[in-house]
């Protein structure tokens, strides 16, 4: 088992009696279903559905004081907290960034030895493991505790992104992305089963349409890696973006119609000049809808 302290994350918290009811109007994720030791994955959006910020979020134990903790990319904590407190009108909540104070550990490869208090396994994917927010003193005892080997994000980051799981800032970006771009609803990101929050009606359209056009794809490299953010080209058109890669494998934000008529078509994928495949070719390809009775 491996685990590393990712020094990118940042942690805020929303506590007191109204704070379930107040976030579960806010972001794509039921918190109705959320108690201490687990976590979910979800997103603030903006009232036209775009992702102000992705997140895993848990309940914290009432030795902890209770209350939410979100982790959530360390840039963008403190905007997190302002945009919270915003929201916060009259409800009965009080928001804290505590980035300066605790971080997270991302652990993966086995079962954890010992159950740490704030512990919960990532929802996203059963082969990210699990996170565990600390202080970053502590990041070698919890290691040594949960029967881990620390090593450096890159390492992680190199897991990530083989497993496809997509990276604000890098895979995609902030305020200019819809969940079902970033694979959210594929994530375990979006309940669409829950009450409202902002930005739902563009979120539940693009789900029950199937209009998402846009999607974040696995692709293999060969050695060299293009640079984050050069196009993905289908011959010489653009059909994407090229996000973060390591170790031979990357994710793109792609166009996946005009991927697959350039893949119908026998046309070479680059991005920056280098080759690049799809891992999984068939994700690409839109079901066809099945005729009415």
């Amino acid at each position: 088992m491996k685990s590393a302290f990712l020094p990118d994350r940042g942690v805020v918290k929303v506590a007191g009696e109204d704070a379930r009811n107040f976030l579960n109007g806010l972001v794509t994720t039921d918190l109705d279903r959320l108690k201490p030791g687990l976590g979910r994955f979800g997103a603030l959006l903006t009232p036209q559905g775009k992702i102000i910020v992705d997140f895993l979020i848990t309940e914290a134990p009432a030795g902890h004081g209770g209350g939410f903790l979100i982790d959530c990319p360390k840039a963008l904590a403190d905007g997190l907290a302002t945009k919270l407190k915003f929201y916060k009108l009259r409800a009965k909540v009080t928001v804290e960034n505590l980035s300066d104070d605790l971080g997270v550990l991302a652990a993966w490869g086995g079962a954890l030895a010992a159950q740490p208090d704030l512990a919960f396994a990532d929802p996203r994917h059963d082969e990210l493991g699990y996170r565990i927010l600390i202080p970053e003193d502590l990041k070698q005892k919890l290691s040594d505790l949960i029967g881990a080997e620390l090593v450096d994000a890159a390492t992680y980051e190199a897991h990530r992104i083989a497993l496809g799981v997509p990276r604000g800032g890098l895979d995609f970006m902030y305020s200019d992305a819809f969940p079902h771009e970033t694979n959210m609803d594929r994530l375990a990101g979006v309940d669409f089963d829950k009450g409202c929050y902002v930005g739902q009606e563009v979120v539940s359209r693009m789900q029950h349409r199937g209009t998402a056009r846009t999607r974040s794809v696995k692709v293999l490299l060969d050695d060299i890696s293009p640079e984050v953010g050069v196009s993905v080209l289908a011959g010489d058109k653009p059909v994407g973006t090229m996000g973060s890669s390591a170790r031979g494998k990357g994710i793109a934000l792609v166009r996946i119609d005009r991927v697959a008529d350039a893949l119908d078509a026998g046309q070479p994928l680059t991005a920056g000049g280098l080759a690049l495949t799809l891992a999984e070719p068939d994700v690409v390809r839109i079901p066809a809808k099945q005729p009415t009775a």
